[in-house]
């Protein structure tokens, strides 16, 4: 049996569940996992449900099926097939432990992405990349030549037909055409909790503020630099007796993780854009599973 998700949004009213469910089951689909929001602010609601086709109903015929039912109540919606690995492109300078964390993620099948090049603006990580025959592009990006530099990273991103971009320490500032055209398809992972200490060097606000909890965020990129709708977070624990560079050693497991887990919740279909925020729901059953454990 085949296994597919559904992801709507739409203003909320009385009937929706409903009629998602009432359409599901004439089309011989059996559904395993879901979950629902209504935001009471923006008066908007979410779902995503997972379902397997008992009687064979392909991907297409279930979406062609459901536009009247998704007319009916304003819905934009989308139907995926969960065994789809997303392309995704990675992009990183010279910080190499998120790059890193995600290849391993992606070997063991952690995160079942299909990454189909790695860009980066350095060298230091082309033979880490190439040991794992993945694609690796070097760009050079300097002040005079950042248009040329970031139409060579979309022909790359078109070319490859990639999905999602990841920021995986990409420490240089994408434009607001870039950020436009790719809304929603870019994630970044910030080495701070946003809102404070924005900025080049936030471990070192951070320390001279003498903070207890220092973290990670990750976030759709806009073009108001690391403002984007924050889909991941976490801290951890430091002291008094942790120097500047204990930050940055300790922050850098904080930003594998919370990177990771952003980048699980968007290729599952998880994290819904609700304004300047995010919906993110929680996982399926089995889709934290790897396919081998070393």
């Amino acid at each position: 049996m085949t296994k597919y998700c559904l992801i709507v949004k739409c203003k909320s009213t009385r009937g929706i569940v409903g009629a998602i469910g009432s359409y599901l089951a004439q089309h011989g689909c059996n559904i395993t996992d879901s979950a629902q929001y209504d935001d009471a602010e923006s008066d908007m609601f979410f779902m995503r449900m997972s379902f397997v086709s008992e009687e064979g109903a392909t991907l297409e015929a279930l979406c062609d099926g459901f536009v009247e039912t998704a007319e009916a109540f304003g819905m934009d919606f989308g139907f995926h097939d969960e065994s789809r690995k997303m392309k995704v492109v990675i992009m990183v300078s010279r910080f190499g432990h998120c790059l890193n964390d995600l290849l391993y993620r992606w070997r063991i099948g952690a995160l079942p992405i299909d990454i189909v090049a790695v860009i980066s603006n350095h060298l230091e990580y082309q033979k880490v990349v190439v040991n794992h025959d993945i694609p690796f592009h070097y760009i050079k990006v300097t002040k005079d030549n950042k248009p040329e530099a970031e139409a060579a990273q979309m022909w790359i991103i078109e070319e490859t037909g990639a999905e999602l971009i990841v920021l995986a320490r990409y420490m240089q500032v994408l434009s607001d055409a870039m950020c436009q055209k790719m809304s929603g398809r870019i994630i970044n992972i910030h080495h701070s909790f946003l809102p404070s200490f924005k900025g080049a060097n936030p471990y070192k606000q951070a320390y001279e503020r003498g903070v207890k909890l220092i973290g990670a965020t990750s976030h759709y990129v806009t073009a108001d630099l690391d403002e984007g709708p924050i889909i991941e977070q976490d801290i951890i624990r430091v002291t008094h007796a942790q120097s500047q560079n204990d930050y940055v050693s300790l922050g850098r497991d904080v930003e594998s993780q919370v990177l990771a887990r952003a980048v699980h919740a968007h290729i599952h279909q998880r994290a819904f854009l609700n304004g300047n925020k995010t919906v993110v729901f929680p996982a399926s059953p089995g889709s934290f599973a790897s396919e081998r454990m070393g």
